[in-house]
């Protein structure tokens, strides 16, 4: 420590000496010049030889402090407060930077908070991402505390409370991973007869029961197929997306996703119904990995994860929760654009029911659908919740009702109201009111013949349908819980 005072002295004394020497007279001859060059060239050797003594006794780069550190900060001068809280800026990616899928897109547009470089969503982003084109209100990402973290976690109720209201009790009291955002985003469009099949799919010891390392299976495809596809674009920022979308650069050790070669052993015959079971369901998203179970200590917990499986992640989620919570979804976020328009009252007018359909559509003159609706409904009876919700469950099964749209089109012939809600029936089991299918028939009936076809109805409804990525069109659309995650993997291709 003496030979450190000796060097802070000795450059106390040239700082002083420096400052004399710029203030002295013009007059004095050229040695004032070279003198002030020298007391330069020392200040910075002095600084050097601190830092490198700072260096070497408090741990930078790696090294251990052999010292205690308070002294260590005690050799540095005093600096604002606030320089020692900056953090390393966080990329912002323009489309020429790097490639994003439609949904990474959405995710990093509406998530607010980070944890340790990852990005998350909270309960309200999630809401906001489904029922608005833009956030409210764009902040910067919030870097959340460990401590901040468990507390919220802690407040996070078990799946067995769960209610239509879970999201909008939470608010911001929450995460969400991108890999769950995707899944809560499928089941916005699974319908309720394909909620026994999407369970199916996580449970794969076929004990009817699902378990936090079976239902982290599925974030373990979508991290393993982002290693595999590469990333167009700046690699920095490609590995610095990678970070904040799945929480990792590289690819982790530990995997769910094992190579071919390491070939799975079945101990039974129920083992090799399940392995059967599990290729059946996953071969063209996993294409050549096996699935294994997933190491959860690689995951940070999250809101979902908690709320199905506890704080020790020791519970195990049942069906009948299952079902709950994906009903309880959809119900909540229905309720949440339902409420936008009523304004408290128990109805929504016939009009706002066609602007809410048509306005995550591709409908370019939105205006003539709503004139048909002035024109032809002028009594206003209004929508209720309950209609609103059953046209939606419909809309969820569409594909079946496309099949038999498809068999009246084959005929060369559109349907009327009754064969409509025939239809309706038979492919989803749902009972339409006559005034919900009159309602439909005079917004899309753009030809007045009371009649519908395909062409004016469900090339429409398939885009109302892909709400979680409006604003980036494509082709394909969510048809069941198999083809949604196909979808978000095909896409990055």
């Amino acid at each position: 420590m003496a030979a450190v005072r000796r060097v802070i002295f000795k450059s106390l004394s040239l700082s002083l000496a420096a400052r004399n020497a710029l203030f002295r007279s013009p007059v004095k001859d050229k040695r004032c010049t070279r003198t002030g060059l020298a007391v330069a060239v020392g200040v910075a050797a002095g600084g050097a030889v601190l830092y490198y003594y700072y260096s070497e006794m408090c741990g930078f780069g790696g090294r251990k402090a052999p010292i205690n550190r308070t002294v260590c900060r005690a050799l540095l001068p005093s600096l604002p407060a606030v320089a020692a809280k900056e953090k390393a800026p966080v990329f912002d990616f323009d489309e020429t930077d790097v490639y994003m899928s439609s949904h990474e897109h959405r995710f990093r547009l509406f998530s607010s908070v980070e944890y340790e470089g990852q990005l998350y969503m909270t309960p309200q982003n999630f809401i906001e991402s489904v029922t608005m084109s833009e956030p409210r209100i764009k902040k910067p990402w919030r870097s959340l505390t460990k401590q901040e973290l468990e507390k919220i976690l802690s407040d996070t109720p078990p799946v067995w409370k769960g209610t239509s209201k879970l999201f909008r009790n939470l608010r911001e009291r929450g995460i969400i991973a991108y890999t769950e955002y995707l899944f809560l985003l499928c089941i916005l469009t699974k319908p309720h007869a394909g909620f026994k099949i999407a369970f199916n799919m996580f449970d794969a010891d076929g004990n009817q029961m699902v378990d936090k390392r079976e239902f982290m299976v599925l974030q373990e495809i979508f991290r393993k197929k982002n290693e595999k596809k590469g990333r167009k674009g700046d690699a920095e920022k490609s590995a610095q997306l990678s970070m904040q979308l799945y929480g990792y650069q590289v690819a982790p050790v530990n995997s769910v996703l094992k190579k071919e070669s390491q070939e799975f052993v079945p101990r039974s015959y129920w083992d090799k119904l399940r392995r059967g079971a599990s290729q059946a369901l996953f071969s063209d998203l996993a294409e050549d990995f096996k699935l294994e179970r997933a190491d959860e200590n690689m995951m940070i917990d999250t809101t979902l994860l908690v709320h199905f499986f506890g704080k020790k992640g020791k519970a195990e989620l049942t069906f009948d929760d299952f079902y709950r919570f994906m009903d309880n979804l959809q119900t909540e976020m229905l309720e949440i654009e339902f409420l936008t328009y009523s304004k408290g009252m128990t109805t929504i007018s016939e009009e706002d029911f066609a602007r809410i359909l048509l306005r995550y559509t591709n409908v370019e003159d939105i205006r003539s659908y709503l004139e048909n609706v002035r024109q032809c409904i002028p009594d206003e009876k209004g929508i209720t919740f309950e209609e609103f919700r059953s046209f939606f469950q419909f809309l969820n099964n569409l594909e079946d009702f496309a099949i038999a749209m498809q068999m009246y089109n084959f005929a060369c012939r559109s349907i009327g109201q009754d064969e409509f809600a025939r239809a309706v029936y038979v492919a989803t089991g749902l009972k339409l009111t006559r005034h919900l299918v009159n309602t439909i028939f005079k917004i899309f009936d753009v030809d007045h013949d009371d009649q519908l076809s395909y062409k004016e109805f469900i090339g429409i409804m398939k885009d109302r349908l892909h709400r979680g990525g409006r604003g980036y069109k494509s082709v394909e659309r969510f048809t069941s819980f198999r083809s949604c995650l196909k979808k978000e993997l095909a896409s990055s291709r």
